[in-house]
């Protein structure tokens, strides 16, 4: 795979393909294709590829996924998060968010000592009231922000004492002094702004440059320290949902998109919608941090 040059990484469609995640336990990529509710690991190979591994599916929309140390995974249902536990088995874990189906969970990402991170969306559209939360080790909940059109991509400083998040209908990048040790968050201020398309997902690299899926627009975005854009990256798929650093060194960035929202037409100009692509931009992620589980356990299995 050379430097620069974006590749489909597997045939698979997906109608909103979202949240990669690198599990550098087991060397596996992880993803989600959120409306159809499906989760997916995959193995990566040098050349970007991906062979997929192993499928977890909800009747419901699943707004992210992340693993664990032991190879659980935690996963975002529309209004809850559930555990599948390292034999497989899906248990029900705490509500997040109650929106009586005009709402559903987004992007989610641990934070550095493994809590969980997660924003909400309405599927009404942009409705200045979602939100962003924090999950407890214990399974507790807490409101970081709850004035939101739409929470998206998280990322952090690479000594986690900053936090970015994203309001993507307001072309927003927030960022505000995060804790690690307690969670507690300070304000937020304006970190930067998109004048077109929409910021999605979001990763960090190991230069402390933003790396920003802008849907809409068939491209992600490398934003400086200072918020500057440096670099960018086009993709033959407009709508580019999220991105991460994935592979034993974390220096293959992984790109989703989606079908959702093309006409027909635009599918028949960008035939690789939907798919997940591979590149090596010639520089290294952050290392994601695991999700650390939870202290108590969870209910009983999910029939």
């Amino acid at each position: 795979m050379n430097q620069n040059t974006v590749r489909v990484a597997h045939p698979q469609v997906h109608e909103l393909a979202e949240g990669p995640f690198w599990d550098s336990v087991r060397a596996r990529l992880l993803w989600v294709d959120i409306r159809r509710g499906r989760a997916y690991s995959a193995d990566l190979s040098p050349d970007g590829l991906l062979e997929i591994r192993d499928e977890l599916a909800l009747d419901e929309t699943i707004g992210a996924v992340a693993p664990s140390a032991t190879g659980a995974w935690l996963i975002a249902g529309a209004e809850r998060l559930y555990v599948r536990d390292e034999a497989g088995v899906v248990h029900p874990g705490p509500r997040v968010i109650s929106g009586g189906g005009s709402r559903r969970l987004n992007d989610g990402k641990p934070d550095p000592l493994g809590r969980y991170l997660i924003g909400s969306l309405s599927l009404a559209g942009p409705s200045n009231r979602e939100e962003l939360l924090q999950v407890g080790h214990d399974g507790s909940i807490e409101v970081i922000d709850d004035d939101l059109t739409l929470s998206n991509g998280l990322a952090w400083s690479s000594d986690g004492s900053r936090l970015y998040s994203i309001d993507t209908e307001r072309r927003t990048v927030f960022v505000r002094a995060y804790d690690v040790a307690s969670g507690r968050v300070g304000p937020r201020s304006v970190h930067l702004r998109v004048d077109d398309g929409y910021p999605d997902g979001m990763c960090m690299d190991a230069e402390e440059h933003l790396w920003i899926a802008i849907w809409g627009l068939g491209r992600v975005n490398r934003y400086s320290p200072s918020g500057e854009l440096v670099a960018s990256i086009d993709v033959p798929a407009p709508h580019t949902s999220s991105v991460a650093f994935a592979g034993p060194d974390l220096d293959v960035l992984v790109i989703t998109t989606a079908t959702q929202d093309l006409d027909d037409e635009q599918l028949e100009q960008f035939r690789h919608s939907g798919r997940v692509f591979t590149v090596r931009p010639g520089v290294r992620g952050l290392p994601q941090p695991l999700w650390a589980g939870f202290s108590a356990p969870t209910p009983s299995e999910v029939s």
